[in-house]
């Protein structure tokens, strides 16, 4: 195991496609191969077709898993007729409506069984802007794992209330403080893992649900050694749709955020690992 590192920059490592790069800790990295976009809707009909096309044009050379929850909307039925016209576009039908961490959990077998070498999450509602993926991917060729961050410098929330802000800056702060993890947007949702990261999770003691997801994620990427690098991003409020956002999510990750914290620490005192 390496040790953990965090870097927050607002430049991204510049490398040539298939070169080594290489970190200040002085680790290499192979090249990233082909790169999946996984995005998970639920009633997301009036987003997905722009949101895809979006994708497809700033990065040509990735391909797209749409991840529906059977949504009643029809998103589903348009995910099936973008698929039908780009071979590089993808389609997983799931049952029905599980929680963001069981969609990105399904992508991710998905695109690990057939052996993409990036593994990106991404909102289908345009508050992650697809003309930013480039700089996650650069980034990725000197790292293990990617967020995009709203609370680095040069990162920004567009049309968000103050109360918004407020519980999204103050959720990554309490995770950062009660998991030590020095990651300053914990519970972002715009990532790129090498396929190498993801295997190393452990994602099959994977419970969480919700954005309590994401914090699972990253602190399981910190406390296993992986290079995480933080990048700007601009996080805009969808137009289109509701928000997928409730007190239920809220209250879970307060929850498993304080029950993993407490853990950690009753470990550190009888040496034994709580991390799971």
């Amino acid at each position: 195991m390496v040790d953990p590192c965090v870097r927050h920059e607002g430049a991204a490592v510049n490398d040539g496609d298939g070169a080594l790069a290489a970190t200040a800790q002085g680790r290499q990295f192979g090249p990233l191969g082909t790169a999946l976009v996984i995005i998970p809707t639920y009633n997301e009909a009036e987003n997905i077709k722009t949101i895809v096309g979006r994708v497809r044009g700033a990065v040509p050379e990735a391909h797209v898993l749409i991840a529906d929850d059977n949504s009643p909307d029809g998103t589903g039925k348009l995910a099936d007729e973008l698929a039908a016209a780009d071979g590089q576009v993808h389609v997983l039908h799931r049952k029905g409506k599980e929680g963001l961490g069981a969609a990105y959990l399904a992508g991710f077998r998905w695109g690990l069984e057939r052996d993409y070498g990036v593994l990106i999450e991404m909102d289908a509602d345009g508050s992650h802007q697809p003309e930013e993926l480039p700089r996650l991917l650069t980034a990725l060729k000197g790292a293990d794992l990617v967020l995009g961050s709203r609370w680095v410098p040069g990162g920004r929330v567009v049309n968000w209330p103050k109360s918004r802000e407020f519980l999204s800056r103050g959720g990554s702060t309490y995770s950062r403080l009660m998991l030590d993890v020095p990651i300053r947007d914990v519970t972002g949702g715009f990532r790129a893992f090498r396929r190498e990261t993801l295997e190393g999770l452990g994602l099959g003691e994977v419970a969480s649900q919700g954005y309590c997801f994401q914090v699972d994620l990253a602190r399981r990427a910190v406390k296993a050694g992986y290079h995480v690098v933080e990048v700007p991003i601009t996080f805009v409020e969808r137009e289109l749709g509701d928000s997928k956002m409730s007190r239920d999510i809220v209250v879970e990750a307060l929850w498993r955020v304080t029950s993993w914290g407490v853990g950690d620490r009753i470990g550190r005192f009888t040496g034994k690992d709580k991390r799971a």
